[in-house]
């Protein structure tokens, strides 16, 4: 416990300041006028048509079923849609969209049709002097002005907004905005077992980047600049457990080092890794429970099948639950024991 003490006391003292900022001009979310930062969905739900703000945030804001007298959000959505605040007489968005943070373009996807994204860029921004980072995701654009390699700093212009993508008009022109976590370096070999075709994106596909709720931290960095995502990401409540059998290294901890919860290193015969509710990893630590596959450990009472809350990945109610076949593939991703033989 003393030596992962050393270790993170090390990571935040030796860490660089990093400070982040939103990627417009659209500083609504920050004047608590979300109506005006977010980009509304078109909703009809029960014959009633509706223009919600809230299906441009992050989480389980889309797809309403009514269940029970209840009402549930069945698709997840990973990111934010940022509204224009700048539009030419046809009704085009002119607003530039900026790196969030200090970093290096990864991944510029400059073929609209290869992508639900449209146009995307993915951006890495360092968050140790190891060299561990998170990535950041902007998508829909109508270009992008920068190639991978290119460094950028906080408020580098990137591109222009736009409204390339699946479902996307010129009246819902926006930006969408993700931060998350690489769960994979072997990411096209997972896709290939598991989703057949052609992945144009290598690491960089959506799929391989794990989300967090990057409204929330931006709102909680702008009134603490000191918070950083290492933090914020174990600040998080855990709503499942899952013990995955122990082979070799865990690459997805050395990525993430700061997710450990004692010496990861010390021999045992499997992981123990929390995700939220969407499956954010939020901390990693030895098990000494004997497994052969995957089993979820623990998982929270919401008093709602556990299906709802975490979009699918388990099945199950109250204090029983199980991992559904796109959680198997979700963990294996996360574990890489699908290169395994």
């Amino acid at each position: 416990m003393l030596r992962l003490l050393f270790v993170l006391l090390g990571l935040a003292i030796a860490a660089p300041a990093v400070t982040y900022s939103l990627p417009t001009e659209n500083d609504h979310l920050f004047r608590n006028e979300p109506d005006k930062f977010y980009m509304w969905v078109d909703r009809t739900f029960e014959g009633e048509t509706t223009r919600p703000w809230e299906g441009g945030g992050w989480g389980l804001v889309r797809t309403p079923v009514r269940v029970d007298g209840k009402v549930f959000m069945l698709r997840f959505h990973e990111g934010i849609d940022i509204a224009p605040v700048k539009r030419d007489k046809a009704g085009n968005p002119l607003d530039l969209v900026m790196s969030v943070a200090d970093g290096t373009v990864v991944h510029v996807s400059d073929v609209p049709g290869r992508s639900n994204y449209g146009r995307y860029i993915v951006v890495s921004h360092p968050i140790s002097p190891q060299g561990h980072a998170v990535f950041s995701l902007y998508a829909h654009l109508a270009k992008a002005t920068v190639q991978p390699g290119d460094p950028v700093k906080m408020g580098s212009v990137l591109g222009q907004m736009g409204y390339t993508g699946v479902g996307i008009n010129r009246t819902r022109a926006h930006v969408h905005l993700e931060m998350g976590l690489l769960m994979s370096d072997h990411f096209d070999g997972w896709f290939k077992r598991y989703c057949g075709g052609t992945n144009y994106h290598g690491n960089y596909n959506g799929m391989n980047l794990i989300g967090m709720d990057v409204a929330k931290f931006l709102l909680a960095h702008h009134a603490n600049p000191t918070l950083t995502i290492p933090a914020f990401v174990r600040s998080e409540p855990a709503y499942f457990k899952v013990t995955v059998p122990r082979k070799g290294t865990l690459e997805f901890a050395e990525r993430h080092p700061w997710l450990a919860y004692g010496d990861l290193t010390a021999p045992s015969p499997s992981w123990e890794i929390s995700f939220t509710s969407t499956g954010l990893p939020t901390g990693i630590a030895t098990c000494q429970r004997e497994v052969s596959r995957p089993i979820v450990s623990a998982v929270r009472d919401s008093g709602d099948p556990h299906r709802y809350p975490t979009r699918g990945l388990l099945t199950g109610k109250g204090s029983s639950a199980q991992l559904t076949d796109s959680g198997l593939k979700f963990v294996s991703l996360v574990t890489g024991s699908f290169a395994q033989p």
